[in-house]
């Protein structure tokens, strides 16, 4: 009969899959901590952008100040 399942074969492939939904979950929870990371770093380049914007205003301010005169 060519319709009998082996089940040695089927143990090996449920192993398989489970051993595979690790690897799937682990995935995703160090996807999740990429975005996460992404969401910080983003937020400390537009702070980092304004500052800079500040300090720039200011000197750009105090050097029209002196030599504009």
């Amino acid at each position: 009969m060519s319709n009998e399942i082996d089940l040695f074969k089927y143990g090996q492939l449920v192993a398989q899959v489970e051993a595979m939904e690790k690897k799937i979950d682990k995935l995703e929870s160090g996807m999740e901590q990429l975005l996460e990371l992404a969401n910080k770093s983003r937020g400390g380049f537009w702070a980092g952008m304004m500052i800079v914007s500040g300090v720039s205003s200011v000197v750009g301010y105090i050097i029209h100040s002196f030599l504009g005169k």
